[in-house]
């Protein structure tokens, strides 16, 4: 029996077959081999092709099947997870009518801080735990605003996950966890956010059906079948943004429990029982997996958009003929604090952590008689993990208590340099596990027919395969670094 996962990032859809009774993954697949395109119309913007996803999605696909033998009547459910906040627009017909709006696209900024205003920041934060800032609801107000020919023919919206089930499926439906990602969650009420909705000029009856995370979200069609190669009737039982998702892969469900990822974005994600919020939003508190009427289980989120893209292009365009292990090995050559050199990594678009200020990438302290490439390698990651340890000082201030970090081994979690200094510099132990949100996805699929009766369950076979503790020794160094960064941050804020 087994279970296939799919995580639909901004870089590439992955798919994983995983072996329901061993946990195993048995074969797993990415497209495309290269990073996937982002397209900027302009600046600050951010869209893909819904259709883009699809197509990498159907040859993730074939590909799992070829390289494991797997008989389609063998794989019994089907999970989804997908990037977070964004927007994809669809007609009667289910036809895409503009690219996807994603999450790291900063144009509804402006939008949702009028919002913020007019609204009431009491009101915003009581029922939505967040400003509407740069989310799901913000962008369609966008499109409402500057899009009106569009927004007319517009009969439902979705998340990208949403949009994959539905290719799949043919149902239009999202789940609680989505809708609150979106901002369109009134957590106080325990209902649909009419009044932001109302508020922007929006129908509710564009918003899709609400469905469970876990459960019945309809059943893969004989079209879609045709095109993925598997069976008519495969359900499709489990479905989340990729933070929540990658919490479940990591068997974080419980207050107190800590998830991380540094890919494109870098997020630290940790689970609260409380309806709990940051004032100033700049740390975002969403429906975990789990959370229902009944038990408040949510994910307070914080969100560093320049993350993995700040290595990404240092090796593009600083270092082309060096993979990610020799760039980590030459940054590690250079001293802690990187001789006096700083990197602000927010070149990604607003940051939330920043109240969706737009900052960009800096370099602070650059002295051409001393500074080398490699002294830009090591600030840069520091940078990127000192703007982690920001945004988890926030995180402690609503009370989180972040001393034991799970991730999985993936992407600068491979980097023996970042694991060390994000475990020095924030205090918190870092334990690494063999999986990613494709596993975690497919394992939720199987929670969601009742394969697992629960979470500790599907999650037994989990592999550590890294602990990483705080370097002691050299705490003081790296605090004093940190400060400094911090610093040069606040001045530029």
């Amino acid at each position: 029996m087994f279970l296939l996962g799919y995580d639909i990032g901004s870089s590439s859809v992955k798919a994983s077959l995983v072996d329901a009774y061993s946990g195993k993954c048995v074969a797993s697949a990415y497209y495309p081999k290269q990073e996937a395109e982002i397209l900027a119309p302009q600046t600050g913007w951010a869209e893909q092709q819904p259709a883009m996803w699809w197509e990498n999605l159907k040859l993730a696909t074939a590909d799992v099947l070829y390289s494991s033998r797997v008989n389609k009547e063998d794989i019994k459910a089907i999970g989804i997870s997908y990037q977070m906040h964004g927007l994809v627009c669809v007609d009667k017909d289910q036809q895409v009518l503009r690219p996807a709006i994603i999450w790291c696209d900063s144009r509804a900024v402006s939008i949702g801080q009028k919002a913020f205003d007019e609204l009431g920041s009491d009101v915003c934060l009581s029922h939505l735990l967040n400003s509407p800032g740069n989310f799901t609801a913000s962008k369609l107000a966008w499109v409402k605003r500057n899009e009106p020919q569009i927004f007319e023919k517009i009969d439902k919206i979705m998340l990208p996950g949403d949009y994959i089930a539905m290719k799949m499926t043919g149902n239009v439906c999202t789940t609680i966890s989505g809708l609150s990602e979106g901002v369109m969650w009134d957590f106080k009420n325990n209902e649909l956010a009419d009044f932001l909705l109302d508020y922007y000029g929006i129908d509710s009856s564009m918003i899709a059906d609400i469905v469970p995370t876990f459960g019945d979200q309809g059943t893969i069609t004989k079209i879609a079948a045709q095109e993925l190669g598997l069976k008519e009737g495969t359900p499709v039982s489990y479905r989340a943004g990729d933070q929540p998702n990658n919490a479940l892969s990591l068997n974080v469900f419980n207050p107190g429990e800590i998830a991380a990822t540094a890919g494109t974005s870098g997020v630290v994600y940790g689970v609260t029982g409380k309806i709990n919020y940051d004032p100033k939003s700049r740390v975002n508190t969403f429906a975990h997996v789990n959370h229902t009427h009944q038990l408040n289980r949510l994910g307070v989120l914080l969100c560093i958009n320049g993350t993995g893209i700040l290595n990404s292009w240092m090796h593009h365009h600083l270092t082309p003929d060096l993979d990610y292990l020799d760039m980590d090995r030459v940054a590690s050559s250079v001293p802690i604090g990187s001789d006096g050199l700083v990197v602000m990594p927010f070149g990604n678009g607003a940051e939330r952590v920043l109240q969706n200020k737009e900052i960009g990438c800096s370099i602070h302290g650059l002295n051409f008689n001393k500074h080398e490439a490699k002294h830009i390698l090591r600030a840069s990651q520091e940078g990127i993990v000192f703007s982690f340890c920001y945004g988890m000082d926030i995180m402690k201030q609503m009370g989180l208590d972040i001393q034991h970090i799970h991730a999985g081994r993936a992407n600068m979690f491979k980097s023996a340099l970042f694991c060390d200094t994000l475990a020095t510099v924030s205090g918190a132990m870092i334990d690494v596990y063999k999986t990613d949100g494709a596993d975690g996805a497919a394992k939720g699929a199987g929670m969601g027919i009742g394969i697992y009766q629960n979470h500790d369950q599907a999650f037994a076979t989990l592999e550590c395969i890294a602990h990483i503790e705080p370097l002691t020794a050299q705490k003081d160094e790296y605090q004093a670094a940190y400060l400094r960064w911090k610093n040069l941050l606040e001045k530029e804020l």
